[in-house]
């Protein structure tokens, strides 16, 4: 009998084991308090986590993400600026870089006041000098959205993000509005810069960034750019770009209740795309064939797709790649280039529409031995008891 104990005994713990693995490799979803929230992979586009995503909201401070890259591609950054009366802080509310009525400053240098320490008098005077006024920057800024970035429900009344009631954005718009400008290299340069020395007229002094993650207050490591926000009605704001070996991340929370939640809920949302995801690649000209078409990527390719999980690549007869999970969802998708059926050769290898990346296919047999060992040590304990009970009993 005490066999039979010591047997039943063994299995449960054997069984609680195995769940528990099952449980700490699945894909469980963070939970975060913000009202609005998205994962972006840079590289690829894909979502991998959004909760109302599509949900407008008031930006506060992000706004000034896409105040700087309007101004990057749209002036010359040595242009010097005169500001205005209206620009001057004294006429400004909320944080500002302390600019004077007449002071000169180059666009480059108003634009770090900008992002660096969110200088809403640096946003007047940077509309006013790219549009011409405000309002204009209103529409000029609100065209750029919809026919150069292409996101559909932001509008913005200002540039600095003080509240509007008809200034509003969506997590997923500002998802694409940051992966957008983050491809732009003095963007991304000033948008990962923690400090700067500043000497204006009224201020002289060392501009730190705001973002707690940034400039090392919350320690986490491979961020690479962030901005903050608040105003009541928005509560609080944050864009966070981070990146490792696999991973380029943009993380966007709206409405927060705390700076704390905030920053917590950013962190669950970075550890849970750098725990689950990585991003593979599919080299430019790499070719494929489908039945006696050939055809090739026009562009180095990246697709996301969760750790561990086997992927399928098809090629459908009007030349469009596929990509999908083991589960077989579309993942991603890409047109190809149709090639000319008189080219003599392929380029770049293969002429099989199955291409697949080598490490991802070792790191799949090594994901299948993992889920294998511990059933076969569940059936050697069972085998190993079932002989002595057996035994015992006979």
């Amino acid at each position: 009998m005490r066999r039979c104990v010591l047997f039943l005994t063994t299995l449960i713990v054997i069984n609680t084991i195995f769940l528990s693995t099952l449980s700490a490799e699945s894909n469980d979803l963070p939970s975060i308090e913000s009202e609005a929230a998205i994962i972006m992979e840079a590289e690829s586009g894909q979502i991998l986590y959004k909760k109302n995503a599509n949900s407008q909201m008031y930006p506060a401070s992000l706004t000034k993400i896409i105040t700087a890259i309007y101004a990057i591609e749209n002036a010359d950054l040595n242009d010097m600026v005169t500001i205005s009366s209206n620009a001057s802080a004294k006429n400004i509310e909320g944080t500002t870089v302390f600019l004077e009525k007449g002071e000169k400053d180059r666009l480059e240098k108003l634009i770090k006041g900008l992002l660096i320490n969110s200088g809403n008098d640096a946003g007047v005077a940077i509309a006013e000098y790219v549009s011409g006024s405000e309002e204009q920057f209103s529409e000029d800024i609100n065209d750029y959205l919809e026919n150069v970035i292409g996101v559909e429900h932001t509008h913005l009344k200002n540039p600095h993000g003080l509240f509007d009631p008809e200034h509003v954005t969506t997590a997923e718009d500002l998802a694409k509005v940051t992966k957008y400008a983050m491809e732009n290299e003095t963007f991304a340069e000033i948008f990962g810069t923690k400090e700067m020395e500043w000497d204006g007229k009224a201020w002289d002094t060392t501009l730190i960034t705001h973002h707690k993650l940034l400039k090392g207050e919350i320690p986490y490591e491979n961020i690479t750019g962030g901005k903050t926000g608040f105003v009541n009605e928005s509560g609080y704001t944050l864009t966070t770009t981070a990146q490792n070996d696999d991973l380029s991340l943009i993380v966007i929370t709206l409405k927060s209740n705390d700076s704390n939640g905030a920053y917590e809920d950013t962190i669950n949302l970075l550890n849970y795309g750098f725990d689950h995801y990585k991003t593979s690649y599919i080299a430019e000209d790499t070719s494929f064939t489908i039945e006696g078409d050939n055809y090739i990527t026009p562009k180095k390719l990246a697709y996301t797709h969760l750790l561990n999980n086997e992927i399928d690549k098809r090629v459908t007869t009007n030349g469009e790649l596929v990509i999908a999970n083991e589960d077989e969802e579309i993942i991603h998708s890409f047109k190809l280039t149709k090639m000319d059926s008189k080219e003599e050769k392929l380029p770049n290898g293969s002429d099989n529409e199955n291409i697949e990346n080598q490490d991802e296919v070792q790191l799949n047999y090594i994901a299948l031995g993992q889920q294998l060992v511990v059933p076969t040590l569940i059936l050697i304990v069972i085998g190993y008891f079932y002989r002595k009970v057996k035994k015992f009993f006979i």
